[in-house]
């Protein structure tokens, strides 16, 4: 029972929480380093759709007396190709002896040789493979005396935990890579996005909303987060979402914030399905700002999207800002003649029934996005 009690407290509770360390799992190779009477140790997380130049995350630990210690080099040890640590059957642990190529006298003593440069004379090797999706190796050393059966039991009971949160991790990461892309498509459009509960506190907050506004935070056992906001535009925002929250789907609002800066907050009944258990949002709130994409990307999208030239893309982009077939010309040092040829050049090309569409057609395509 006390071994059932330390590995919980020692090292699965600690494996769930690296999943949300940054690296992840530092707290818990240090205290498996303590169980196993470790002196130094590393862990490689390798994800398997990483880009074959991307580096694995590594994460190096020394226990206490070892702490003036160089970190062990695993690059150099993947160079001494033990066998067999490309291939290692996940879930056994590995001696030293057994990584060791006594096939060739002239590898073994270059291998042995190393080693000893890296005081290495005992280690454990193990691989965690979690579904085709990641692999974990890790390598613990010793310099006096070999591990004991206990701690390579330790060791060998760790597999399925650590697998289960391999696998939390990686769909962790998906789950990040998700919003990630859902955000920078927003920011580059200058879209703002919060949820709000029904008391009209910030649930979350992009990070173009962060950078935009500014937000108080109520202290105690439950903590409010809530807009910065002048009070009868707060009380007016609050309202709002106290009536929204039981409003039927599609319900809107429209609230000034900043009249200063002239932004304006949409309220929209929130539609979000998370899955349970959850707290849904009773209201979203919107904020845009009139940014737009680079030029240069935009007119390169354009001119695959629709076979216009350089020049040509380039007019079309400028219209799509507001400006004139003239004042676009001009822009581009082209004669007024010369600009409204183009411009009828793309129209036809894009199918455009005349500038307005051609907005259209540009605003709600892919180039906002480039």
């Amino acid at each position: 029972m006390p071994s059932l009690w330390a590995d919980q407290n020692e090292l699965f509770l600690p494996l769930v929480d690296g999943i949300h360390e940054s690296p992840p799992f530092g707290a818990f190779l240090r205290n498996l380093v303590g169980r196993t009477y470790a002196r130094r140790a590393f862990l490689i997380v390798s994800l398997a759709n990483a880009m074959p130049e991307q580096e694995p995350t590594v994460i190096h630990v020394a226990a206490p007396r070892a702490s003036q210690e160089p970190p062990l080099d695993f690059r150099r040890l993947e160079a001494l190709r033990l066998h067999p640590y490309g291939s290692l059957r996940p879930g056994r642990v590995y001696a030293l002896d057994e990584m060791l190529n006594y096939d060739n006298a002239e590898e073994l003593g270059r291998q042995r040789e190393a080693l000893n440069e890296m005081n290495i004379r005992y280690g454990r090797w193990l691989r965690v493979a979690a579904g085709g999706v990641a692999d974990a190796h890790f390598l613990l050393v010793r310099e006096r005396e070999d591990f004991s059966a206990s701690a390579v039991a330790v060791l060998s009971s760790i597999v399925p935990h650590f697998a289960a949160a391999l696998r939390t991790l990686v769909a962790l990461i998906e789950a990040q890579l998700q919003v990630a892309m859902a955000q920078g498509a927003l920011a580059r459009l200058g879209v703002a996005q919060l949820a709000f509960d029904w008391g009209g506190r910030v649930m979350a907050a992009d990070p173009a909303a962060e950078a935009m506004l500014a937000f108080t935070v109520k202290p105690g056992p439950s903590p409010e987060r809530r807009l910065q906001l002048l009070p009868e535009v707060a009380h007016a925002l609050n309202r709002a979402c106290a009536e929204m929250a039981s409003a039927a789907p599609g319900v809107t609002r429209v609230i000034r914030i900043d009249e200063a800066r002239e932004l304006d907050l949409l309220l929209r009944k929130s539609d979000v399905a998370l899955s349970e258990p959850c707290a849904l949002p009773a209201v979203i709130g919107i904020l845009r700002t009139p940014r737009r994409e680079p030029a240069l990307a935009a007119t390169g999208t354009l001119a695959a999207l629709h076979g216009l030239s350089a020049s040509e893309a380039a007019l079309a982009h400028a219209l799509s800002k507001g400006e004139s077939i003239v004042s676009a010309g001009e822009q581009l040092r082209l004669t007024s003649e010369t600009a409204r040829n183009y411009s009828k050049r793309v129209y036809e090309k894009t199918g455009a029934k005349g500038q307005a569409d051609l907005v259209r057609l540009i605003l709600t395509g892919l180039a906002p996005f480039a």
